[in-house]
This record gives structure tokens, sequence and C-alpha cells, in this order.
């Protein structure tokens, strides 16, 4: 018996070692991990581990699992870099020795970084170009004939370089040659085959004269009124119509559209307006207009004897070409500067404007300066009155000059030819330019970048050399916005309307046409 129990404590003893299939697979995985832990420790930091006996199974204990876990949370902070795969020689995965030393690895020198790729320069700013009204900026105005396409018809061609040079002025005006050049255009078409008028006319052939003269100077809304009225006409010609006839009705539609909307129109607004001159008015006006010189010429003709003041400003000096036209009919005319407005809107019983375009919210769009006319008037009390035909109104809407407006070339602000030997003045010494609406002082220290970095004296830039000095600008813009509460009321074809009537005279003369 005691034999039998020695035996049965013996084979205990010796069944104690064995282990079940899922607890070698856990000390497998465990020793797996602990490789991986280990070689990435080598190849990151290499630091010494301590030797493990040679043959003895080393069970994973408190500490082991300790330095997992911490390996574990390096693993993460590195996630994301990939991890080296274990070499292979002979097709078999060499790996460090469970049981033998460590031996810290080399660690590869570090690449040097790329050479920086050099920054690239910055564009110039144009000095030219004022930040706030970019969007205003178009392409610049064609000066010549280089580059024009060969689409463009000759009497367009002319066209453009004379409305860009001010030869011809006004919106109406600008409309009614527009609408004449496009006569010989059209007169000149030819329809290609397989093809028919309606289609082709309007999209290969009218459209190239359109961008010409948009090249030459921004359209006015009188323009694009008649030029949606002409696409319009030209679209819904019959296809089967023959061509001579069709272009013969075109050419028709358009001197009946020129007559109606232009020339009689402006006859009855001129018979309108000169009734609200009367004896002993004194009746004030600003730049020129065309239709504003029809009403005064009819209301002298008719006898009334009154006395005119019209207030001019720069660039273009329209208000003198006014003044000589009506003193060579006789009337007694006042030449003003723009400066002098305060002091002669005390005088007016009347101020007459004209209009490059009237706006669905009621406010008027004309030559720079109208604004600063109908604020004085409207402070003085004396009644604004629009003259405009309804082929300038417009439906948009704008509160500034910001959004809508045309910027004309800043070099027409210059007086006069640059000179040739600018004076020297010690550094410091500041002058002003006069530039007929404002002053611009430009001081020794404002073009201390420019000048040499010597003790000789700095030489003082005249206005004339704008363009080199960084921190000044010159701006040109066309027109304003005068508010509709300054204006009393509009005159047009349709009548004496309220500036608030303006959107409902749009939608019956332009939108219906």
């Amino acid at each position: 018996m005691a034999e039998q129990g020695g035996t049965a404590e013996q084979s205990k003893t010796v069944e104690e070692p064995k282990v079940s299939a899922v607890e070698l697979k856990k000390r497998a995985k465990a020793d797996k991990q602990a490789r991986r832990a280990a070689q990435k420790e080598q190849e990151g930091a290499p630091a010494e581990v301590p030797p493990a006996t040679n043959g003895a199974h080393q069970e994973p204990s408190a500490q082991g699992q300790g330095v997992q876990q911490d390996q574990k949370g390096k693993a993460a902070q590195a996630k994301g870099q990939q991890q080296p795969k274990p070499s292979k020689q002979g097709g078999q995965d060499v790996r460090p020795e469970r049981g033998g030393p460590s031996q810290p690895q080399s660690i590869p020198p570090r690449s040097k970084a790329a050479p920086a790729a050099p920054s690239k320069e910055l564009p110039k700013r144009d000095n030219s170009v004022v930040e706030l009204l970019s969007h205003l900026y178009p392409i610049q105005r064609r000066p010549n004939l280089a580059g024009v396409s060969k689409d463009v018809h000759p009497a367009v061609l002319a066209l453009g370089l004379q409305i860009s040079t001010y030869e011809i002025c006004g919106s109406s005006a600008r409309c009614v040659a527009m609408l004449l050049a496009f006569k010989e255009a059209i007169q000149a078409y030819t329809t290609p085959r397989d093809t028919s008028l309606p289609r082709h006319l309007v999209s290969h052939h009218l459209s190239p004269q359109i961008d010409c003269l948009r090249s030459c100077r921004p359209l006015a809304e009188s323009m694009g009124n008649a030029i949606r009225w002409l696409k319009k006409l030209i679209v819904e010609l019959d296809p089967d119509k023959p061509e001579h006839e069709a272009k013969d009705f075109i050419c028709e539609e358009i001197d009946r559209f020129v007559h109606e909307r232009i020339t009689v129109t402006d006859q009855a607004i001129a018979a309108s307006a000169r009734n609200q001159i009367r004896t002993g008015s004194v009746v004030l006006t600003y730049a020129k207009s065309a239709i504003v010189e029809k009403t005064i010429l009819q209301a002298h003709e008719q006898g009334t004897r009154f006395r005119l003041i019209v207030v001019d400003s720069r660039p273009l000096f329209e208000g003198k070409r006014l003044a000589t036209s009506l003193m060579r009919a006789g009337l007694e005319v006042q030449y003003v500067p723009f400066s002098g407005l305060a002091h002669v809107v005390k005088d007016a019983t009347l101020v007459l404007l004209g209009a490059h375009s009237m706006l669905s919210n009621g406010r008027l769009q004309s030559r720079v300066g109208t604004a600063s006319i109908a604020l004085q008037a409207h402070k003085a009390d004396v009644p604004v009155i629009v003259c405009c035909e309804s082929v300038k109104f417009s439906g948009k809407v704008a509160l500034d000059s910001i959004v809508l407006n045309e910027i004309a070339p800043p070099e027409e602000l210059l007086l006069s030819p640059i000179p040739e030997k600018s004076p020297i003045h010690p550094a410091g010494v500041a002058t002003t330019a006069v530039t007929g609406k404002s002053a611009v002082t430009v001081t020794s220290a404002a073009i201390s970048k420019d000048a040499s970095e010597d003790d000789e004296p700095a030489k003082l830039k005249t206005l004339h050399e704008w363009s080199s000095i960084s921190n000044l600008r010159l701006l040109n813009p066309m027109y304003d916005i005068t508010p509709a509460e300054y204006i009393r009321m509009v005159i047009c074809e349709y009548g004496s309307v309220p500036p608030s009537s303006v959107p409902v005279v749009h939608r019956l003369a332009n939108e219906g046409m």
C-alpha cells in the first residue's frame, strides 16, 4: 500500500507540469509580443536586455506583463509608422534568439533633409490698381488696332477708337453710333451654308463686334438695352425668310428704334422739361448732357429769359463745350469750377441733370460729382430734376459707387506734361500736387525707400511720377450714385414720375420690347 501511495504521488508530480492547449497558445502569443517589442526597442533606442538562462522556460511574470503594457503604449504613440519586417535568409525568418543576449544594433545615420525649394517671388503689386475697387478694373482700353479679331467690321473698329478717346461721349450718342455701326456690319454679313441667319448672325458675327466695343470702353446701360433688343429681334426672325429681306428688315427696325426710343423721346422730354424753366429762373447744370442742352435751347427759343450756371470739373471738362454752345445761342452763362459749387448753388432756383442710368431703387448714376451737386441743392432746398430716356432705365440696384462704376485711366488726372527737370529739395520738405478735386501731398519721407541711401538731397517726385511711388494710388471713377431722396422728379417719355416708379417704367419700356 505504501508503494502504491508513493507511486500515486509521483504520478501527480509528473502530471502537474502539463498545461492545456489554450494556455500554451497564450504563452506563445506573449513570447511573440515580447520579441517584437525587444526588436523594436533595439532598432529605435538600443538598450541592453539582461540575458536569460539558456534552456529554461520563463513563465510570464507580472514584471513581464508590465513591460509588455509599456511597449504597447509606445507602439500606440508610434501609430501610423510602418513596422519593419524581419529579414529572410534561406526562406526562414531571422529573429533574435530567445535565450541569447541581445546585441545592440547600430543606428543608421540620419539622412540629411532635402534642400528647401526656393521660395517663389511674389508678384509685384500694380500701383495703378486700388485694392478696394479692383473688381472694376477691366482689360486696358484698346489704344490701337493691334490684336483685333478679323471678324470685326471696320465701322465698329472706328467707333471703338472714337469711344475710347471720348470723341463720342454720352450714353445716348454712344448707343446711336453703335446701332448705326451694327447696320453696316449686318449689311456686310453673308450667311454660311447649312445654317440660317437667326442662328448664325448673333453668335458668330454680332458677338465679335460687341466684344470689340466692350474692350474699348465698358458698355453704357442704354447700349446694353439696345443690344438685348437687337438680339431678340434677330432670334425671332423666320429662318425661311431670304437673307436680303431679313437684313433689310433688321436695318429698318434699327432705324425705327433710334427714331422712337431716342430722337423723338429726347424731343418729348425737352418739351416737358422746358416748362419747369420760368422767367427769371436761375438754372444750374453740371457737365454736359445732350437732353439738358435741348431743354435749355427750347426754353430760350420759346422766349423765356433766365440765367444759366454751368458747373464743370476735370478731367473731361464737358461743361466747357456746353457753355460755349449756349453762349453762341445767345444765353447768359456763368461758368464755375466744381470748387465753387457751394457758393453758386445758393443763387440757383432749379437744378437740371442728365443721367447715365436710372437704377431700379430710384438712384441716379451719372458723371462723378453729380451726387455732390444734388446734396448741395437738397440742403439749399432747390429742386433737382433729372431728364432721362427710358432706354437708360436699368433693372440693377446699387447703394454706392463701389459696386457699379467705370474706372478711367489715371493718367487723365494729370494736369501738364512731365517736366524736364524736377526740383531738388532737402529731406522732410513736403509739396502738394493739386488734382482738380483733391490734393496729393508727397514728402521726401514717403519716397525714402526709392531714394538713394547716400547723404545727397532727395529728389522730390512729382505727380507725373505717381506710378513709382509705392504708397500712392490715383483713382479716376467715371460715375457716382445719387440717392433718390435728393431727386424731386424724373422726366422721361412717359411723363414726370417719382424715382420710385423707375422699375415700373423699366418693365414697360425695356423688358417687354
